[in-house]
Formats: C-alpha cells, sequence, structure tokens
C-alpha cells in the first residue's frame, strides 16, 4: 500500500512537471479554455490558488502570533462517582445496601482557552469548568495562575474566565464568523490530550452546523485535527484572528470537528462580562417541523417555515394573536426553513424588541408585529410547564434541549415524568419520576399536545398501556385509570 501511494504520488509529480506546473501551482493553467491542446507556447508565471495561506506557503506566522493568547486550563474535581448501578436503582437503595454511597474522589482534567482581552479575560467551553472546584490556567509561558470565573452560558457551551494576578497578558483578536467561507484555512490551537501549545491546520468544511447539541446549534465545522483537550481553544483564520471556539468533535470520525461562530460568543462574552449571565428572547410558541403531509392539510403552498404546536398564554406570540396551526415563515425579516432556525433567532433577540413575523394563517399570508419578551427562569418555566393532577396520577413537563441534554436522551421526543402520585396506579405500575413517556395506548408522544390529546378523553376504568423510556432501557408498563 505505501509504494502504491508513492507511485501515485511520483506520477502527479510527474504530470504537474510534464504540463509545465511547478509543485506551487496546482490548477494552473496548462490548458486553454474551450480547447484540448497544451498551452506549450508563451507559458505566463504559474496561477497562485488564492487559498495558500501565505506566500511562503507557511502557517508559522500566523501560529506565533496567537500562540501567546492561548492558555491551558487545568481543573479538579472533586466528589463521589455514581456508579451506573445507582443510578438505575436510585440512590436511596443504594444507600440500603452499601452505606453511605462512593468514596469522594478527585478528577482531573484538561481544556484549552483563549485570552481576548489584555486585563486577562478568556473564553473557554461551560464544558470544561462547569463542575470543577479547582481552576488553573498555565499561560503560554508557563506561568500558572489562578482563576474567576466571570460566567458560563451551557447553552451555547461558553464561559468567560478572568486571570488573577494582574498585569497586561498578550490577547487574541477577534474576527467576523459570517465572513468566513467554505474552504477557507484555519488553524486550531489548544492543547490536545495535555500537549499544550499545539497547532494544526486544516479548512472550513461547512457553516451552520446542526449537530444536536441545543437550540442554539450553528456550528463552524472543520477538517483541522480537533482532540479531546482542544475543547474551548481558537479556530483562527489566516489573519490570525479568531473565527471559532473549538468545541465538539464526531468520536467515530476524523476530521469532522465544529466551533461555536465568534460572532454568537462576542454576544455572549459581552453579557457575561456586563451582567453575569445572558437574556435570551422568548416568543412563547413550540414548533415542530413542517412535513408534506401537513403543509397539505393546512394549505400551505411548500414545507417552508414551522408548524406552531402550542401557544404559551399571555406569551408574546398569544398576545400578537398568533395560534396553534399557524406557520411561521419568517422572522425579523429572516426566512426560517426549520425549528432550530426559529429557536436561535428568536433566543438571540433582544428582550423587549419590536419584530415583524410573517405567518401562514388560515390559508393566507400575513404579518404581525410583537414585542420580544426575556426568556422565563428556569423555575419560573418549570413551573408554568407542569400539568395539573390528572387521572393517571402523573405531573409531567416538556422535553427541553437542556433537559435532554442533562438526561442523556439522543431522541428529544416524549414528555418527561416529574412526579408520580403514590398509590396511585401509575405508581403501581412502576411509573418512576424521571421516566420519559414514549407512547400512550401504541400512538408515540412528540410533546405535551400529543400527550394532553391522547389522554384527556380517558375515562375511570379505562386501560392505558405506556411505554417509557428509563435510561437507556424501554418498557411497558398497563393500568387502569383510577377516579379523579
Amino acid at each position: 500500500m505505501i509504494q502504491l501511494r508513492r507511485k501515485m504520488l511520483v506520477a502527479i509529480i510527474i504530470v504537474s512537471l510534464a504540463a509545465g506546473v511547478g509543485l506551487g501551482g496546482w490548477g494552473a493553467a496548462a490548458f486553454e479554455r474551450g480547447k484540448g491542446s497544451p498551452l506549450l507556447a508563451q507559458v505566463q508565471a504559474p496561477i497562485v490558488p488564492a487559498a495558500l495561506p501565505v506566500p511562503t506557503g507557511t502557517f508559522a506566522q500566523v501560529a506565533a502570533a496567537v500562540k501567546p493568547a492561548v492558555i491551558n486550563i487545568n481543573t479538579v474535581t472533586r466528589g463521589a462517582v455514581r456508579t451506573p448501578f445507582e443510578e438505575f436503582f436510585g440512590e436511596e437503595f443504594f444507600r440500603r445496601f452499601f452505606g453511605e454511597g462512593a468514596p469522594e474522589v478527585l478528577q482531573r482534567s484538561l481544556g484549552t482557552g483563549v485570552i481576548v482581552d489584555p486585563s486577562g479575560i478568556a473564553l473557554t467551553n461551560a464544558h470544561v469548568i462547569e463542575r470543577a472546584t479547582e481552576i488553573e490556567a498555565v499561560t503560554a509561558d508557563g506561568k500558572k495562575h489562578k482563576v474567576k470565573i466571570i460566567g458560563m452560558d451551557k447553552r451555547t457551551d461558553l464561559a468567560v474566565l478572568r486571570l488573577l494576578g494582574g498585569g497586561t497578558y498578550p490577547a487574541a483578536s477577534l474576527g467576523d464568523s459570517d465572513k468566513v467561507n467554505v474552504g477557507d484555512w484555519v488553524l486550531a490551537i489548544g492543547s490536545p490530550f495535555g500537549l499544550e501549545q499545539t497547532v494544526t491546520a486544516g479548512i472550513i468544511s461547512a457553516k451552520g452546523r446542526v449537530i444536536g447539541q441545543g437550540p442554539f446549534d450553528d456550528f463552524l465545522q472543520t477538517d483541522a485535527a480537533i482532540n479531546p483537550g482542544n475543547s474551548g481553544g481558537p479556530l483562527v483564520d489566516m489573519s490570525g484572528q479568531v473565527v471559532g471556539i473549538n468545541t465538539a468533535i464526531v468520536a467515530q470520525g476524523q476530521g469532522l470537528g465544529f466551533a461555536i461562530p465568534i460572532n454568537m460568543a462576542k454576544k455572549i462574552y459581552t453579557e457575561l462580562v456586563a451582567r453575569g449571565k445572558v437574556s435570551r428572547g422568548w416568543l412563547g410558541v413550540s414548533v415542530q417541523p413542517l412535513t408534506p403531509e401537513l403543509a397539505k392539510s393546512f394549505g400551505a403552498k411548500d414545507t417552508r417555515g414551522v408548524l406552531i404546536a402550542d401557544v404559551v398564554q399571555d406569551g408574546p406570540a398569544n398576545k400578537a394573536g398568533l395560534q396553534s396551526g399557524d406557520i411561521i415563515l419568517e422572522f425579523d425579516g429572516k426566512k426560517i426553513e426549520s425549528p432550530p432556525d426559529l429557536q436561535r433567532g428568536v433566543g438571540l433577540t433582544a428582550p423587549g424588541k419590536t419584530v415583524t413575523v410573517k405567518v401562514w394563517h388560515e390559508r393566507a399570508e400575513k404579518q404581525v408585529e410583537l414585542k420580544i419578551a426575556e426568556t422565563p427562569e428556569e423555575s419560573q418555566a418549570l413551573r408554568s410547564s407542569i400539568r395539573g393532577k390528572s387521572l393517571l396520577g402523573l405531573d409531567v413537563r416538556p422535553i427541553t434541549p437542556e433537559l435532554a441534554r442533562q438526561l442523556g436522551l439522543r431522541d428529544p421526543h416524549g414528555v418527561l415524568v416529574l412526579r408520580v402520585d403514590e398509590g396511585s396506579p401509575a405508581a403501581e405500575a412502576g411509573v418512576q419520576p424521571r421516566d420519559v413517556i414514549r407512547e400512550v395506548n401504541r400512538q408515540k408522544i412528540k410533546g405535551m399536545a400529543d400527550f394532553d390529546r391522547l389522554t384527556k378523553d380517558l375515562r375511570e376504568g379505562d386501560r392505558v398501556t405506556v411505554l417509557l423510556q428509563r435510561g437507556p432501557m424501554s418498557l411497558y408498563v398497563a393500568f387502569t385509570v383510577a377516579r379523579g
């Protein structure tokens, strides 16, 4: 195989030289346009592709400019490790048979960050530091610094740190990720597997990638090598400007790395520094993709847009007159193709801003203006989403992207069991809090609208079969509806 590759390489070199093209001139005009004959006469200097990083063909200058601003982040997490056995049977069961639980252990991990302000403010990933009890930053000169967390935003996986110790730090320049093009050269700098100040090169492979991490997925994809330890490090263009924060990889493949666009990171960074938290816009609707069948049933022209499945009472959409069954086509002048488009657009809109929304309503387009509200706090959202006591003896809530991430759910469809009434038929059948209800009477549950529809007409004595997911396990339970 090695010999074959060498022969192929030699063949390529020979063909290039025979055509009058130097090795640095891939794609040079060796053939006249529209003709098949070589331009053997009057050969001009080879055309140098615009994609080459610098005239010398090396990345050294860019790497040297950015590396001083890149930091290695060492973290220590103190706490007990919960075993899969304990996770499945519950903490109380574990303690009854095994005492007070697992002993406290120290877990050490590492990541990367990039200084973006000379005062010592740095960006990294939230998952690098969120559970850490001790954080240490090591700058490029080898000095160790204590760190203060200014704030973090789990939804976008960004965190802002401040290096303590005073002085002026080398800081990286932030670029414009909207101007990045597929095919542009980029460098990833970080500490893969603890190998500090490692530089890898690649290109922007794609933009706007949605990889199932949450409602704000809008990643830059790159084939620059990214490995564990690179998280939080910068993705840099050939001007030496940071265009992304490296955050995720596809473990099963190679050349599949993802970075948070720096324009999104700028907004989060600014708010965390100013307020310590991020304010997000809220529309007050739940939406779903518009399938061809649904588009036909609502008389829509095509599948463009998202279908409103539910409207929160007294929310911005409700006050503007939007209803279940309306199709959102545009939000604030931008076309909406999928639910993540709307979630991202609304979430990144400043609360209090008035926007125009174009919808398909009762087989005609119309525009409405509404004022975006601030996303309710988690505890408030939880209270508003809990349904009252039902004949099933269950309190359930929608599965948000954040909940799906916390529970490790690949499929966010269904509803989460928040509480089970003691002594209820559901409890006796084995339904437990944190179970996910996937089906009711063999009909799939996508969200609260499906659950309400399939349970609202149940009466005492009706037989109910429910498909549950409990961790990695699925199981059916059946019980008879009791008196409410």
